[in-house]
């Protein structure tokens, strides 16, 4: 397993983030700390100069390990569930374009805040257009080499798909072999009973995973006991990122950052 850090673009309405502003300076932020690869924040790809990008990745060496969705939903109101329409075709384009620029840094696709809310509709009314968008989005990414990954949020940011177990039984129906889990520490202390026997469960399924500490801090600044979480994903054989997306604190972006860094990569030099 290797260690990741999430950056952001300038445009970013997220605060789970441990550096956003300028991408280019998180990205040799994240290189002068010692992390293997970036994951990008992206409300837009096409507001992204990608030959620049290219340029600075080439020369630090530094792989994308995913590519975050979630700005085009919180600052731009796309979701593919929703109920109008148009908003669905907007947010599908923008997904496809998320894609697109995946496709080129060889990156997965997050699909997280971008799924949108129930808003009061039934469970199965929403997972409908929730796997019908996804089949869609798949057979597309598939065509570009690109993996989409499903994250479960807790109950205060969605109201639905909260759990490894309810993704996973989304992918069985889904039944796309470049479609898996994005499991996050956070959102798991609030919605599993035990993070390591979800983990452990869902183990197969998982092809991404993001840390932050029970209070969304950067790992070692809360009460998660990360040396048994990342056993527990080194136990199913998981060898992807971990990727660290937190608020920037204690102390501020680097700071934050260098805590997680030093705290991870501890546990993980044991594997």
């Amino acid at each position: 397993m290797r260690l990741s850090l999430v950056v952001s673009t300038s445009d970013a309405a997220f605060d789970a983030l441990a550096f956003k502003g300028d991408l280019m300076k998180g990205v040799k932020m994240a290189k002068q700390i010692g992390y293997d690869a970036v994951e990008i924040a992206i409300r837009d790809p096409s507001t992204v100069d990608v030959e620049e990008l290219k340029e600075l990745l080439y020369e630090l060496r530094m792989p994308v390990a995913a590519i975050g969705t979630g700005q085009a939903y919180l600052a731009d109101g796309l979701s593919i569930t929703a109920q109008d329409v148009s908003v669905r075709n907007r947010a599908m384009e923008r997904l496809k374009s998320h894609i697109d620029f995946a496709s080129i840094f060889n990156a997965k696709v997050i699909i997280g805040l971008v799924r949108g809310k129930r808003d009061k509709r039934a469970l199965d009314e929403v997972l409908e257009l929730f796997v019908e968008s996804l089949k869609e989005l798949a057979d597309y990414a598939e065509k570009k080499g690109v993996e989409l990954v499903i994250e479960p949020l807790n109950r205060y940011e969605t109201d639905f798909l909260n759990t490894l177990e309810e993704v996973k039984s989304v992918l069985e129906s889904l039944n796309r072999k470049n479609a898996g889990i994005l499991a996050d520490t956070f959102h798991m202390n609030i919605e599993e009973v035990s993070i390591e026997e979800s983990i452990t469960k869902c183990g197969k399924w998982i092809k991404h995973f993001h840390v932050a500490d029970s209070n969304r801090w950067a790992p070692g600044a809360g009460h998660l006991n990360f040396a048994s979480i990342l056993k527990a994903l080194h136990d199913t054989g998981y060898d992807g990122f971990v990727s660290v997306e937190c608020l920037p604190l204690p102390g501020g972006s680097e700071a934050s950052a260098r805590l997680a860094f030093k705290t991870l990569q501890s546990i993980l030099k044991e594997f």
